[in-house]
């Protein structure tokens, strides 16, 4: 495969021919990275911040996603934010990251507008603006973005913004858990218990360890403990196994 090769194959293209082997493909996407693809240079920089098929080096992937930034591409600004927030690279700014995801939600990408949401959400490097957060994450919810639709849904119960409304929450809850959004299929749980149909929310609970991340698995192991002990043990087993089946 020929630098030209590289520079000319369509994004998922290249996102698939790297998937099965990083190891052996990094010495490639470096090349396809020095020589100007965009695209290639995101996937190098989520490589090195992952230590992927390379050592990890936070320092390295910024370096990357600022040369793909460069060239407007909304994926690699908003990494860059993600960086900022949480000192990958470079040292925490939580306002810097807010300028970065703004300029990614401003081009169209729903995970700028989630992150930026988030940021408004808890007034962290911008002032507290509940209104503008909602607006943000209802833009994503548009494209189908699963993480933006359950926080609408806790908008919905909490009366963030909008008014209380129990019920609408529970649809967007449902909506984010079949999205794929391992909070989605934690809250949707959590309401399904609230009206004692235990069989459906085990059914959702034994999905979350399938994506959660482990702090988010132990929150919800010390929350089942606290109310609803019983089904520790079933949660337990489905975190061991990696979670349940699919389908």
């Amino acid at each position: 495969m020929t630098l030209d090769d590289l520079n000319a194959m369509e994004p998922s293209a290249l996102r698939a021919a790297f998937s099965d082997s990083p190891e052996q493909a990094i010495a490639l996407l470096r090349v396809a990275a020095e020589g100007g693809a965009v695209e290639a240079q995101l996937l190098l920089g989520q490589a090195s911040l992952d230590g992927t098929g390379t050592r990890a080096d936070p320092h390295e992937a910024l370096t990357w996603f600022g040369k793909a930034a460069r060239t407007g591409h909304p994926m690699a600004m908003n990494m860059i934010g993600r960086c900022c927030e949480h000192g990958w690279g470079v040292a925490a700014d939580s306002k810097a990251a807010a300028q970065w995801y703004r300029a990614a939600a401003d081009r169209g990408l729903d995970w700028g507008m989630y992150n930026l949401a988030t940021l408004l959400t808890l007034g962290q490097g911008v002032a507290e603006d509940r209104p503008a957060a909602l607006a943000l994450f209802r833009r994503a919810a548009a494209q189908g973005h699963a993480k933006s639709v359950n926080m609408i849904g806790s908008f919905l119960e909490d009366g963030w913004a909008v008014e209380r409304d129990l019920e609408a929450a529970g649809e967007h809850f449902l909506c984010a858990a079949q999205g794929g959004d391992f909070r989605g299929m934690f809250n949707h749980a959590r309401m399904l218990l609230a009206r004692d149909d235990e069989e459906r929310a085990m059914r959702w609970l034994q999905r979350v360890p399938e994506s959660a991340t482990p702090a988010f698995i132990a929150k919800v192991r010390d929350w089942l403990a606290s109310t609803y002990p019983s089904l520790v043990a079933a949660f337990d087993s489905a975190c061991a196994a990696g979670g349940a089946d699919r389908g």
